[in-house]
């Protein structure tokens, strides 16, 4: 196991190297002028100049890209330029490893704008994957131990309908008639349980979490359904019930167990797009998460936070992957990690 889990980090991280390498070469070595988006709208030849010193643009790519990797794994000063450091030292910025980067149009480091915006979309991406799993297992299950009626079909048929609406429409649906018009739910607004207590970050999760849910559980609804009836028609299922075991306890534990190893993969993967930030629904809502971040970066061809949102985001992929893996292993007995 720890020799799995140790060639599974490495290849993560050769993985990760690569994609920095990658983005910073479609960014960086690109036609499009990136000093002249950092320095701003009234920009003189001056100023851009000392932009691309402090950013360290005028170097070769491949040397920016390096003394990036240096930034992850010791930190890094802001500006770049040792010259402009030492003319002015009262305006250093040092940002601690691992460094992300500098955003001149925020005029703060990338670490300090993920540190404020990832609270938002952890929590929402918890709280949706609750909702969604919880409730797609559950119906996924019914639907399967009564397949052919007329509930199987109406679940199967409801999740799809639910499904076929844009994300967009379902969160403004939500915001404008349970929130506004029948005012089941209070306005969500982001609150930490610090400001508002465990109730109060709930109570404003749940409009945005429900709406990233019915996106997710038509898929979770039909995978359960598929791999609980393919599992209930195995031989070991058979030998189960003919040892007379309860038809609860062949259901829970042996049938539904075999079908969790599809879905903790979807789950897995499915949590950790979420952690990248789900840019409709934080927009919609006016959470300032991740996905907001993205949106605001990208109008602003802010080149750092992207970079590091999009790093962030393949390192969550990476080991969610490599949970998803162990997981395998206690989840399904026949499954062995060599």
């Amino acid at each position: 196991m720890l020799a799995y889990l140790v060639r599974r980090i490495f290849i993560g991280i050769v993985l990760l190297l690569a994609l920095s390498l990658m983005t910073f070469f479609l960014f960086f070595a690109s036609p499009v002028d990136v000093t002249r988006f950092a320095c701003g709208k009234n920009c003189t030849p001056e100023k851009r100049a000392t932009t691309e010193k402090a950013l360290g643009y005028d170097k070769p790519v491949l040397e920016q890209w390096t003394d990036f990797l240096k930034g992850i794994v010791v930190g890094r000063d802001y500006p770049d330029d040792p010259e402009l450091q030492a003319a002015a030292p009262d305006v250093v910025t040092h940002c601690a490893a691992p460094c992300f980067g500098y955003s001149q149009v925020n005029a703060q480091t990338v670490n300090q704008l993920i540190k404020e915006a990832a609270p938002v979309s952890v929590s929402l991406a918890l709280m949706a994957v609750f909702i969604w799993v919880l409730l797609g297992v559950l119906f996924g299950l019914l639907a399967a131990v009564t397949k052919g009626s007329l509930i199987d079909r109406g679940i199967v048929g409801l999740t799809l309908v639910v499904y076929a609406f844009p994300t967009f429409f379902v969160a403004i649906f939500l915001l404008k008639y349970v929130a506004i018009k029948w005012q089941w739910l209070p306005f969500p607004q982001y609150e930490t349980i610090a400001e508002g207590g465990i109730g109060g970050w709930l109570t404003n999760l749940i409009l945005p979490a429900t709406t990233l849910a019915l996106f997710y559980l038509a898929g979770y609804v039909r995978i359960t359904r598929a791999f609980v009836l393919e599992s209930l028609s195995e031989d070991y299922i058979r030998t189960a019930t003919a040892k007379g075991l309860a038809p609860r306890k062949v259901l829970f534990k042996h049938a539904l167990r075999a079908a969790l190893t599809p879905l903790v993969t979807m789950i897995g993967l499915d949590f950790a797009s979420l952690l990248g930030g789900a840019i409709i629904t934080e927009t919609v809502f006016s959470y300032h998460g991740l996905g907001a971040l993205a949106v605001r970066a990208n109008v602003s061809y802010d080149l750092p936070v992207l970079i590091g949102l999009l790093l962030l985001a393949g390192a969550f992929v990476i080991l969610a992957n490599i949970v998803v893996d162990v997981l395998y292993a206690y989840i399904d007995p026949r499954v062995r990690l060599d």
